[in-house]
């Protein structure tokens, strides 16, 4: 069974997805940004079946520094990462500002998932096939990206600005796969459902209709579906494929995108292959 690494894994859906995979046999490596909830998180996962973790791995996607730190110490571990499930996010109701001068909804949406995934890249191709699990919302459907003011908290709006981070996260997955191109790794993006975690309490002040292992039910089907081995480029919600907005395919946006964020991260990214 693979191992598999989760993002934002110490509450709501990324708990939940840490749980299930452990259940199906998977090793885990809990990432989150405390020592104390990602060391409870994976006491809660080795009660369920010993041995079903690795050392949890520690880093504040608030921090482009923190998230290179976080590659580097992932890249240099003897294991192996077969799947990157890019779970943690945020949605913020007032302006806030990261230590690199970035929106942060942007920030920790984007731009974080985006510098880990480059510096995970060479470890994910070491084996025969890996995959790129990419968390985004149906709020994608509602998103804008002004490139101009990309990563700004120019005109900011907290929904607006959530679900701008969560078109980016459908983009960069249809980009990504473009580059990446047929061979060992996949990746895919996501519609959780709408589950009452903090995130949707807090943020959008209401109360979701899908419980939270509904919500993780499909980050665990693109983790781990053997039939799902060689799909990439695509979006899911609810344990299926579908097409996600129309912005979210457009192909010009997309490498913009890719092209924009290597210059705002400071990531050689890949080549393009069209």
């Amino acid at each position: 069974m693979p191992t598999i690494l989760v993002t934002g894994a110490t509450d709501g859906i990324g708990r939940e997805t840490a749980r299930e995979l452990v259940r199906r046999g998977a090793t885990v490596i809990v990432h989150g940004r405390s020592r104390e909830k990602a060391e409870a998180v994976r006491a809660e996962l080795e009660a369920i079946k010993r041995g079903s973790t690795l050392a949890p791995a520690l880093g504040d996607f608030a921090s482009l520094a923190s998230v290179r730190a976080l590659g580097e110490e992932l890249a240099s571990r003897a294991e192996r990462i077969d799947v990157l499930l890019n779970n943690a996010g945020v949605y913020m109701n007032e302006v806030v500002e990261t230590e690199d001068g970035f929106e942060a909804t942007f920030a920790v949406n984007h731009l974080a998932p985006f510098v880990l995934t480059h510096a995970l890249l060479s470890k994910l191709r070491d084996g025969k096939a890996a995959r790129i699990v990419n968390v985004s919302s149906v709020a994608h459907a509602r998103g804008e990206l002004d490139m101009k003011a990309l990563g700004t908290a120019e005109g900011f709006d907290p929904y607006r600005a959530y679900a701008a981070s969560k078109l980016a996260n459908v983009l960069f997955t249809a980009e990504l796969a473009e580059r990446l191109g047929p061979g060992p790794v996949t990746v895919n993006a996501l519609h959780p459902g709408v589950v009452s975690t903090k995130l949707l309490t807090e943020g959008f002040k209401t109360r979701g209709k899908d419980s939270v292992a509904e919500g993780a039910a499909t980050s665990v089907l693109l983790a781990l579906a053997p039939e799902l081995e060689g799909v990439t480029g695509k979006y899911f919600a609810y344990e299926k494929e579908t097409q996600p907005s129309a912005t979210a395919r457009d192909a010009d946006l997309a490498r913009t995108l890719y092209e924009k964020s290597c210059a705002l991260a400071g990531v050689s990214g890949l080549p393009a292959r069209r």
